[in-house]
């Protein structure tokens, strides 16, 4: 379902999130760049993706750099082919994800048959109007385009919040219940102001650190094995 368009501020975060210490771009002093590869139809998941950047940066040694797919530049492709990590989002509408991520995904088929993705990590998020909306289909999207690149899907790696309890509420993590990414509902009568709340930009948070901390771990453990061959 459509969300609407307003200003986009910046995502408040829970005071038991991990501090953010950098901005959502690049640092020289990082030693693993995660890409967030997103689409926004009205701000609504312009906004998730923020949080998802902050995320990638309260990690120390990991640097985030946001990318607006729908300007496909050689600015994005040089960037995504730089990063250890991509994280796509996109929002889900009609029960999939929208136009145009999916021009964005089919204009990288000249980067599959090079396999210029190969063996990077990947993962996903997506944002309707709807508490479900299919947005389990959109995130299966992002899913297969990884796979279909080669890349290592993460997970969204936390166990359902709200509904699955009696004694759940609307503000823990993952309060949707998604496992293969993280989700995020925008009433379609508030603007990116207001929505997506409070639990799921937390829950994004959480997946831009993981993917953060795992790319760290992946390259730390190549740095290792370089190592021990050489040894």
């Amino acid at each position: 379902m459509p969300e609407h368009s307003t200003p986009r501020p910046k995502p408040s975060l829970s005071p038991t999130e991990p501090p953010v210490t950098a901005s959502a771009s690049t640092s020289a002093s990082a030693s693993v760049s995660v890409a967030i590869a997103y689409h926004s139809g009205y701000g609504h998941t312009a906004r998730q993706a923020a949080a998802v950047a902050e995320g990638v940066t309260s990690v120390t040694g990991a640097a985030a750099d946001l990318r607006d797919v729908t300007t496909l530049d050689a600015g994005l492709w040089a960037a995504l082919e730089a990063a250890d990590a991509i994280i796509f989002g996109s929002p889900t509408y009609m029960g999939a994800t929208s136009a145009v991520f999916q021009q964005f995904a089919e204009a990288s088929g000249a980067v599959w048959a090079a396999r210029g993705w190969q063996d990077k990590l990947a993962a996903g998020f997506t944002n309707s109007a709807g508490l479900n909306g299919n947005k389990d289909n959109a995130l299966l999207s992002l899913a297969v385009l990884a796979g279909q690149h080669g890349m290592h899907w993460v997970s969204l790696g936390l166990l359902p919040g709200w509904a699955y309890t009696s004694t759940g509420t609307p503000d823990e993590l993952n309060r949707l219940g998604g496992f293969l990414g993280a989700m995020a509902q925008s009433p379609s009568d508030l603007g990116p102001d207001r929505a997506p709340g409070e639990s799921d930009l937390r829950t994004a948070h959480h997946l831009g650190a993981r993917v953060a901390r795992t790319a760290l771990h992946l390259a730390h453990g190549r740095e290792a094995a370089a190592r021990l061959a050489a040894a």
